[in-house]
């Protein structure tokens, strides 16, 4: 299986390189189950000169791969953190949806705020969390959920920004990911003018 190889909190971890359509493939980042790779993230994040430190009064992380990221974070920063559900629960009231185009699951999903969520945000400081921005469809329909609630956006953060579209001016994020043509090879990336830092990263075989 053709990995790439990606260096990130003093760690190197070897990425499955997946297909996901339309000729492309990316490097399949997973921190769920991984938990020295999420504290090392964590850690850098809170040291990145462009983190909001001092502005956030709870977290919100859409489902599924970000939580223990936000977690982590959530932890080191003293405050809670909201999770946007991927689907509308029986138990739900006056619960806000979202839908989202994702690049990974090639489809359609919904960002669902349950209602209680909705009030324990309202009037906060609200930082975004996801492990990896491609896009920025994830983060734009988090905007829009979170648009309708009364708080207030004042960071956005990532441990990784795929070359997928995004130009991440807006995010803080520890390193980057290419996204490949079909049979390994680097695609040519959009240039971006984020607030990380590229990863010394190389693609290969295993």
């Amino acid at each position: 299986m053709d990995t790439y190889t990606l260096e990130i909190g003093g760690l190197t971890r070897e990425l499955p390189i997946v297909p996901v359509g339309d000729g492309l493939s990316i490097a399949s980042f997973v921190m769920l189950g991984d938990t020295e790779l999420v504290e090392r993230v964590a850690d850098g994040l809170l040291r990145h000169p462009d983190f909001p430190r001092g502005k956030i009064d709870i977290l919100v992380c859409p489902e599924a791969k970000a939580i223990p990221l936000a977690h982590a974070v959530a932890v080191r920063l003293g405050v809670d953190y909201v999770v946007l559900r991927k689907s509308l629960k029986s138990y739900m009231r006056n619960a806000l949806a979202e839908t989202v185009e994702s690049i990974t699951t090639g489809g359609t999903q919904t960002l669902v705020l349950d209602g209680p969520e909705r009030e324990r945000l309202t009037g906060k400081r609200v930082c975004v969390v996801d492990d990896v921005v491609s896009t920025g469809c994830s983060l734009a329909s988090i905007e829009k959920l979170l648009s309708k609630v009364d708080c207030e956006v004042v960071g956005k953060i990532a441990a990784l920004l795929e070359d997928g579209g995004y130009d991440g001016r807006d995010l803080t994020y520890l390193g980057r990911l290419p996204v490949f043509k079909t049979g390994g090879q680097s695609a040519p990336a959009k240039p971006a003018s984020g607030t990380g830092a590229p990863p010394a990263s190389t693609a290969g075989g295993a």
